[in-house]
């Protein structure tokens, strides 16, 4: 597999959250819109007719191996429409969403087409309306093309469509072949979050390694343990996070840690060098995580298997997402129709999103993608285990969950819940009723029963 730094560089934006979280929530309540609060203006719409010509200059806005992506394709594009230029600009993580945020809230600067990651969008589309355009009647006839959970988090509560899904990331159980060789555990007998517990024990007892890595401030393992229960922090405009899921994930992570199979690293570098030192055994985590593996520790080249996440309860849901994003049309472009016409081209085709995945590692929201020979093929690092085809067999499995703008006041306050959980013995209920009543009171938002 190609090497994946974008993906890989997901478990640095997690910690990068909370300083455009402020800067996001800052600009919201200077925009007016309270949570439920004034009825957005109509936006810009692009509606299905009469086949326009596409041509004229695009500008695009991305970042890492995507912005490398778009390059690539570019040139085919400007073949196929003879007369247009497309301009990919990196504009780099780090500060993309200051960018993309001041340049909505001002309506000025900004490019024909944005990446906005998935679970970023929902707040944009909240906050700023008229911000991005309506696709619903051009986009619409793909919706059955791509996996629903990526499709949910494109559209608004009214099923109107501001995006096309990009990549995504289902997720699963990565496992390191030799350790549980040596503990005597079968990675495809650990079919609960109870089964994995216990082989957690047994590993360690065995090898003396621990079952995973968590950063104890700002992990991305409870959410993703929310969305494969069917939520995240909000249910029907609800706070969700005292909820009997929320609890069940928050019980999980204790006792884990309360076994001592948790190795504690900070941030996305702890992961890396843990993984790469073996600290741990497993990692349950998205198929971006294949890129770092194969990038940054060829060494290891064998050593990991892949199956899927635990569930909570036998024959239960055994996946969820981490990651993923988006191509939007600026609601400020001046050549909105070819800004379509790229995106749709780059992200509704097969042969272009198989080629992201080969050579970017952008695993394809685009469902009929994951039937190309290519993901159902044995990988040599993985010891010949075809790691897509698990990963693609999960894609459309992902459960959808409600975003919303108020998602990164709720996730600030959620990640200092979880960090007393792992460190402080806090009680999971307790603790999970008190960030659901913070939540409550900073958004105006009721708890849900």
């Amino acid at each position: 597999m190609a090497t994946n730094p974008e993906r890989a560089s997901l478990g640095r934006r997690t910690v990068l959250t909370a300083g455009v979280a402020g800067v996001f929530s800052a600009l919201l309540g200077a925009s007016g819109c309270a949570t439920g609060g004034t009825a957005k203006k109509a936006g810009p719409t692009l509606s299905a007719g009469a086949a326009a010509e596409i041509k004229g200059k695009i500008s695009v806005w991305s970042w890492d191996v995507a912005a490398k992506a778009l390059k690539r394709l570019a040139p085919a594009f400007e073949q196929r429409h003879p007369g247009t230029s497309v301009e990919i600009v990196d504009i780099g993580y780090d500060n993309a969403y200051d960018k993309i945020t001041v340049g909505l809230k001002s309506g000025k600067g900004l490019p024909d087409v944005l990446t906005i990651e998935g679970s970023r969008l929902p707040g944009y589309i909240g906050v700023f309306p008229g911000g991005l355009y309506d696709l619903t009647s051009l986009a619409g006839p793909h919706k059955a093309e791509f996996a629903p959970s990526a499709w949910k988090y494109s559209s608004d509560a009214q099923g109107k469509v501001f995006a096309l899904p990009w990549d995504s990331g289902p997720c699963a159980l990565y496992y390191r072949a030799d350790m549980f060789e040596k503990a005597g555990v079968d990675p495809n007998s650990i079919a609960t979050w109870d089964d994995y517990v216990s082989a957690g024990e047994r590993i360690k007892a065995k090898t003396g390694k621990k079952l995973l890595i968590m950063d104890p401030q700002e992990d991305s393992m409870f959410p993703m343990l929310l969305q494969q229960q069917g939520q995240r922090y909000f249910r029907d405009g609800k706070v969700a996070l005292s909820s009997e899921q929320a609890v069940r994930a928050g019980t999980l992570l204790k006792t884990l840690a309360d076994k001592d199979l948790i190795a504690f690293e900070k941030g996305w570098d702890g992961l890396v060098a843990g993984t790469k030192a073996g600290k741990a055994a497993t990692t349950p985590y998205a198929v971006w995580w294949a890129g770092t593996l194969t990038d940054e520790m060829p060494e290891l080249k064998g050593k990991f298997g892949v199956v899927p996440l635990p569930a909570f309860d036998a024959g239960g849901v055994q996946t969820s997402n981490d990651g993923g994003s988006t191509l939007a049309v600026s609601g400020h472009s001046t050549n909105a129709r070819a800004a379509w016409a790229f995106i749709e081209f780059a992200l509704a085709d097969t042969a272009n999103q198989v080629s992201m995945l080969k050579n970017e590692g952008l695993f394809p929201a685009y469902l009929p993608a994951l039937k190309d020979p290519f993901v159902t093929a044995p990988q040599p690092y993985f010891g010949d285990r075809p790691v897509f085809k698990t990963f693609a067999e999960l894609a459309d499995k992902v459960p959808s969950v409600e975003d919303s703008k108020d998602d990164p006041k709720a996730r600030d306050i959620m990640w200092r819940s979880v960090s007393g959980i792992l460190l402080h013995d806090d009680d999971p209920k307790k603790a999970l009723d008190s960030a659901a009543k913070q939540v409550a009171a900073g958004t105006g938002r009721a708890i849900a029963g």
